[in-house]
């Protein structure tokens, strides 16, 4: 919760904490009730021993906050703080509830200055105001997580936010392409819900700007090719100069884009992303990303495209 004071009386305290634990572990059971059931839409990120899961809609808003970060030209530690300080707020759902008037991802308050209930509500502008107040905080990359958070939630459980730093380095090392291929998503069915393919460009658009979007691509087509190097430059200058998992800076803003169409999928109605000779779809999700047989470009990951199909 942001902008939260300390309890004065200690019995109060005491109740404070003990009711915040009973909300966390409420919370906690709800979302593996929602993740690990069998036959539910689930994401996955990371490989190896190291794996988050996640519903589609914790995906989505993770891949906001990420896609915000990295167009304000935010290193991943931005990213990974971020995450964390979501996680522990609202368990990355945008809810409309919390401590006094707190409210979405953040738990942002209108009667604190943060904005209205609607601007609140938005994704994009509540993760844009959790950046910008995190920027204000000097040297904020090189402090401990929970400093850099509490400095700017001022919350009153400020050692809460470090639970949570593994699942939050895990999904910012994906959804800023640094960890190729690393989040997956299955679907509750195999036959995706028909998309609207103004609606994807209009998210993208309002994740990664303007520049994301080929002036001259047709905007009925279902297919939406965004050209890699030609997007590089408009990327962030920490944002894309560490590399993929290649170490070519085409590499990873080529999988941020693709990873942040497959955390969309769900709610955008997308088939099918492509990258790098690899391909996610809807009809074979349980594959996660595989070898891309019809790939014009194959393992030529700087000057390929990455290319989303909405459902028809």
């Amino acid at each position: 919760m942001s902008e939260s004071t300390r309890p004065r009386n200690p019995r109060i305290a005491r109740t404070a904490v003990a009711f915040a634990v009973l909300l966390a572990l409420a919370g906690y059971v709800v979302a593996q009730y929602m993740t690990t059931g069998k036959g539910g839409p689930q994401c996955t990120v990371g490989t190896g021993s190291h794996t988050y899961r996640l519903t589609p809609e914790q995906a989505s808003n993770a891949a906001t906050i990420s896609a915000v970060g990295t167009t304000r030209g935010l290193p991943e530690r931005a990213v990974t703080i971020a995450l964390a300080t979501a996680l522990q707020e609202s368990a990355l759902r945008n809810i409309r509830h919390g401590d006094r008037d707190s409210i979405g991802l953040f738990q942002q308050r209108p009667s604190q200055g943060w904005g209205t209930v609607e601007q609140i509500m938005d994704p994009v502008f509540s993760a844009s105001r959790f950046y910008e107040r995190l920027a204000e905080v000097p040297g904020y990359s090189r402090l401990p997580l929970t400093v850099a958070a509490q400095r700017v939630q001022r919350s009153g459980f400020p050692q809460a936010y470090a639970k949570h730093e593994p699942d939050a380095a895990l999904l910012a090392a994906a959804l800023t392409g640094r960890s190729a291929a690393s989040l997956t998503c299955t679907p509750g069915s195999a036959v995706p819900e028909a998309g609207d393919p103004a609606k994807v460009r209009a998210e993208l658009v309002r994740s990664f700007g303007e520049e994301v979007l080929p002036k001259a691509q047709g905007a009925a087509s279902s297919e939406i090719a965004l050209p890699v190097a030609a997007l590089v430059e408009s990327a962030g200058p920490e944002g894309a100069a560490a590399g993929g998992d290649d170490g070519t800076e085409g590499s990873r803003r080529g999988w941020e884009l693709a990873q942040w169409a497959v955390a969309q999928a769900d709610a955008l109605g997308i088939a099918q992303v492509s990258y790098a000779g690899r391909v996610w779809s809807v009809e074979r999700s349980a594959e996660g990303w595989r070898a891309d047989d019809d790939s014009r470009e194959p393992g030529d990951a700087h000057t390929g495209e990455v290319r989303i199909r909405v459902a028809q």
